[in-house]
């Protein structure tokens, strides 16, 4: 992959690469969830307990969360094609292998392998659209990207509902065998290499305190319970630690080598800033999907697949929104969609501190549409500005550190809902609650925690700029020779275009050394 600014940007269109590369990433991120429902089959069939059976999703997010942080480094040494065919390759061969899995052992080696080709496919997306797609195209094209990635994880539950219904769990593995193949094959017929890669050693150290520290940190999130929190709680700490060891090797490597994960994309301020929208935005997000399925399934008596069907239409809403969020990003910049955005991902968590035994269904639907529409209007602008306040050399550390901080903070909000609602719960049930009315308030409470965290979404939205200055040499819409537009330019676009240079300005001595 390039991080050159050389290779030319388009203007006025999605390019091919980009259709071919979302596709295949709604194929890959489709498998993340679409195990959600399989539990209670691979219990009987494989003869495990529910906590092993349950790794069949733990291990996909362990690996992602190890795995994405290399990303960066791997997509700046090869090319576009040959990252995508190590990618859908190593998914294939994950897949097939998890459908003829004879063990549960088994199995978990193929899912982590699948995760390993999902891994680069995200990176790989939005280094590409950033190389390609000019900078005024950006939010229309990100907002067609959102419509493949954000629809897959609300699908995968509600295609694996209605496989269960008529086979067995393996056939979640093998129908999707020929549509990766076909969209391989597709891939390998149409994707032309973007730029020219580039070389530099791989530091083994890295990789292993990459691997560990976030792994662990994962891993040690996932497993926090009211009844088992030191252990948890000594795991993160270590990941924590291999963390800021990597970290400093990180710094160390960008004065005299090449960096696993360029840190110096934190300097840039706008970038930093969307980034924390994103992790505080994401772990309620996730908190939240953890939470009404629990609640509509335990305390409600629907089934895996009706709750799969009632949630829906709310990851629908968010995908086929997308485009529109999009091109109003465009027009208008980021401020217009991101504060409403951030205000009402609050009044949504809210709204589900509300939740009775006797909720009508209607309004938990409108509330979870109101969500994943407010998460649709912030992520596309977030994405957009933070990646776009990068200079090229830095698309795909950048992309990494996004899609890794997704995975910590989708274990963060799912350890900390989980164990706010059952330490509540537990607590109100010793004092003499009905266990229902016990599990009822712990939701609530947990809800509230995702709501009050959500305040600070609003605090990062209004502190993000309105537009990214571009500083890849592109020029305005009519090239780099136009003549300026000044008929639009207020304090705000001088203060984010000052942000940007002095952005661009701190990092560019590095960069050159590099």
């Amino acid at each position: 992959m390039p991080a050159a600014s050389s290779v030319p940007a388009t203007s006025g269109r999605t390019p091919t690469v980009i259709r071919v590369l979302s596709l295949a990433t709604f194929v890959v991120i489709l498998n993340e969830t679409i195990m959600v429902n399989a539990i209670p089959r691979l219990m009987g069939d494989l003869h495990v307990t529910e906590r092993s059976a349950q790794w069949v999703s733990t291990a996909f997010m362990l690996t992602m969360a190890a795995v994405i942080p290399a990303t960066g480094w791997f997509l700046q040494r090869v090319t576009t094609r040959r990252a995508y065919s190590i990618a859908m390759g190593v998914f294939l061969f994950g897949t097939a292998l998890s459908a003829i899995a004879p063990t549960f052992a088994i199995l978990l080696v193929g899912r982590v392998i699948q995760a390993g080709g999902t891994a680069v496919m995200m990176p790989l997306l939005m280094t590409t659209l950033m190389t390609v797609v000019h900078e005024h195209d950006r939010g229309r094209v990100m907002g067609n990207v959102t419509l493949a990635i954000s629809v897959a994880p609300a699908m995968g539950p509600v295609i694996s509902g209605l496989v269960l219904q008529i086979g067995s769990w393996r056939w979640l593995f093998v129908l999707m065998l020929p549509i990766a193949g076909l969209v391989t094959w597709l891939g390998l017929r149409q994707l032309e290499n973007i730029g020219e890669p580039q070389t530099g050693a791989l530091d083994v150290s890295s990789v292993a305190f990459a691997a560990l520290g976030f792994g662990s940190l994962v891993y040690g999130l996932s497993k926090f319970s009211p009844d088992d929190v030191t252990a948890p709680a000594l795991t993160v700490l270590a990941g924590v630690a291999l963390i800021v060891i990597f970290g400093v090797r990180q710094v160390s490597l960008q004065r005299k080598g090449t960096p696993l994960l360029d840190l110096r994309v934190l300097l840039v301020g706008t970038y930093a800033k969307a980034l924390t929208l994103m992790a505080i935005a994401f772990l309620a997000m996730l908190g939240s999907m953890i939470l009404l399925p629990l609640y509509l399934q335990n305390l409600r008596g629907l089934t895996p697949l009706e709750t799969g069907l009632l949630i829906m239409p709310g990851g629908l809403a968010m995908g086929l929104l997308g485009p529109t969020v999009g091109r109003i990003f465009d027009r208008f910049g980021g401020r217009l969609l991101v504060i409403p955005g951030a205000i009402g991902i609050t009044a949504a968590l809210a709204g589900f501190t509300q939740i009775s035994a006797s909720m009508p269904y209607w309004q938990l639907l409108a509330l979870h549409v109101l969500l994943m529409i407010s998460l649709a209007a912030s992520f596309t602008p977030v994405f957009t500005l933070g990646l776009g306040a990068l200079p090229p050399q830095l698309y795909s550390h950048g992309s990494s550190m996004l899609g890794t901080l997704q995975q910590v903070a989708a274990a963060l909000g799912t350890a900390l809902v989980v164990t706010v609602m059952s330490a509540r719960s537990t607590s109100l049930i010793e004092d003499g609650a009905d266990p229902v009315s016990a599990q009822l308030d712990g939701m609530r409470l947990a809800f509230g925690v995702s709501a009050a965290l959500s305040l600070l979404v609003i605090v990062a939205a209004v502190l993000l700029p309105n537009r990214s200055a571009d500083p890849h040499g592109h020029g305005g819409p009519d090239g780099p020779d136009a003549e300026p537009d000044t008929s639009g330019v207020d304090a705000q676009s001088v203060a984010d275009g000052a942000e940007a240079i002095t952005a661009q300005a701190a990092i560019a001595p590095q960069l050159v050394k590099d």
